[in-house]
C-alpha cells in the first residue's frame, strides 16, 4: 500500500485541489493519503478565507484519509522553512511517497535544482543577490546559473520540499503532477483556475460556483481587511520593538512607522514600503509576526503534531502505526500551542467568527 503526503492551504478548496486528489487516487487506487493543512494564516502572508476545521471538514469530504495540522509558527515562514516542517510532520506518518503540483512538471530538473543548493557557493551567492536587492527567484536562477527556467511559486516550493527530503535523508520518492493554470493569473475562467483568482474573483463580486465544489462558497470568509489594518497600526504605533519580530531586519521598522499613519489602507501601506528586498509576501508574512509578537531570537521546534481529523481508512491506518517519534499528544505549555491559540482569537477579531472554540476543544474531526 502506498502512503501518499500531500501539503495544500486550501484558501480556498477549488477544482484544481479535487482534481489534484482524484489524479492521486488513478495513479495509487489503494493509497492512504495524508494531508499537512496550513491553517488561519498562509505561507505568503495571506489570511484564510476558510477556517482551518471547514478546510479539515471539506479535506474528508473529498478523498483525504487523515489531516494533520501545520503549526501557525511554520506556517507562516518561508518555503524552506514551510517545506522542512511540513515534510518532517508527513514523514513521522510514514508517508513513501510526496505528491505536489508543479508549473515545470520536471522532477529531475526540480531534483538537480535541489540538490546543487547544498553548496557553499550556492549560498553565498544568494545572499549576495538578496543583499543587492534582487527578489529570490531572481536570486536563485542567477546562482543556479539557470536563465531558461521560470522559478514558479509551486516549483519552488517542490524544489523546497525535495532539498527537505535529501537533506533528511527521508525515504520518500517525490511525484509531482502537472499543474494546469498560472498562480499569478487572475483573468481567466477556466473550471480549474488558481486560488488567487478565485479570491480575486471574491472581491469584484463575481461568481466563483464554477471554480469550487458545491458547499464551499457558504463557508468562505468575507476577511475584514479594514480592522486586520487597524490592529496592525495599533501595533506598529505602541510597541517600540519591532525589530525583535521575525522578518523585521534592516531597519525596516522604521519605514513602518514613518508610513503606518499616513496609508488608509494594508494595500497603501505595502505600497509606501516596499522594496526590491522586502517583496509583497515578505511584507505580509512580516505583518502577521509582528501582529502575534512572534520573536525571531525563538528557536521555534515541532513539539507535537496534531491530527485534525480521519476517515475510517486513516483511523486504521493510525491505528496501525506502532511508533510516531514527535507525539500527537497537544502540549498546552508550548510555545506552538500558544501561537496557534492567539492565531485563532486574532482570526476571530479580524472576522468576527468563533474560530477560537474550535482549538480549545481540540479533538479531531471524525468522518465515519
Amino acid at each position: 500500500m502506498e502512503i501518499i503526503g500531500i501539503i495544500c492551504e486550501y484558501n480556498p478548496f477549488h477544482n484544481g485541489h479535487l482534481y489534484h486528489i482524484n489524479e492521486i487516487k488513478k495513479m495509487y487506487p489503494n493509497s492512504i493519503i495524508i494531508l499537512v493543512l496550513n491553517g488561519y494564516f498562509l505561507e505568503r502572508g495571506e489570511i484564510s478565507i476558510l477556517s482551518k476545521e471547514d478546510k479539515t471538514k471539506i479535506a474528508l469530504e473529498n478523498g483525504i484519509d487523515i489531516v494533520l495540522e501545520l503549526p501557525f509558527i511554520f506556517g507562516t515562514q518561508s518555503a524552506d522553512n514551510f517545506a522542512e516542517c511540513s515534510i518532517k510532520i508527513l514523514n513521522n506518518f510514514k508517508i513513501n511517497k510526496l505528491i505536489f503540483g508543479s508549473e515545470s512538471n520536471d522532477i529531475t530538473l526540480l531534483t538537480n535544482i535541489a540538490k546543487k543548493q547544498f553548496s557553499n557557493e550556492f549560498n553565498q551567492n544568494v545572499k549576495k543577490y538578496l543583499d543587492e536587492g534582487i527578489n529570490y527567484p531572481t536570486a536563485l536562477a542567477r546562482s543556479l546559473n539557470i536563465n531558461d527556467f521560470t522559478f514558479s511559486p509551486n516549483d519552488l516550493l517542490g524544489i523546497s520540499y525535495i532539498k527537505s527530503i535529501i537533506k533528511n535523508n527521508y525515504n520518500i520518492d517525490a511525484i509531482s503532477i502537472k499543474r494546469s493554470n498560472n498562480y499569478h493569473d487572475i483573468e481567466s475562467n477556466d473550471s480549474i483556475i488558481s486560488a488567487s483568482n478565485i479570491r480575486e474573483k471574491i472581491k469584484n463580486n463575481i461568481n466563483i460556483e464554477k471554480f469550487v465544489p458545491q458547499n464551499i462558497i457558504n463557508k468562505i470568509i468575507n476577511v475584514n481587511y479594514n480592522k486586520y489594518f487597524d490592529l496592525l497600526k495599533y501595533k506598529i504605533n505602541t510597541d517600540n520593538n519591532l525589530n525583535n519580530y521575525l522578518d523585521v531586519d534592516e531597519g525596516i521598522e522604521y519605514r513602518l512607522k514613518k508610513y503606518i499613519n499616513c496609508s488608509k489602507n494594508i494595500d497603501e501601506f505595502i505600497k509606501k514600503i516596499k522594496t526590491k528586498r522586502y517583496t509583497f509576501n515578505k511584507l505580509n508574512r512580516m505583518f502577521i509576526h509582528i501582529l502575534l509578537s512572534m520573536n525571531k531570537n525563538i528557536n521555534y521546534k515541532l513539539e507535537y503534531i496534531k491530527i485534525l481529523g480521519f476517515n475510517k481508512v486513516g483511523k486504521k491506518y493510525l491505528n496501525s502505526l506502532k511508533k510516531i517519534e514527535i507525539t500527537t499528544k497537544t502540549n498546552k505549555e508550548s510555545l506552538q500551542y500558544e501561537f496557534e491559540i492567539k492565531a485563532s482569537i486574532i482570526f476571530d477579531v479580524i472576522n468576527n467568527t468563533n474560530i477560537y472554540e474550535f482549538e480549545l476543544k481540540n479533538k479531531p474531526i471524525i468522518k465515519e
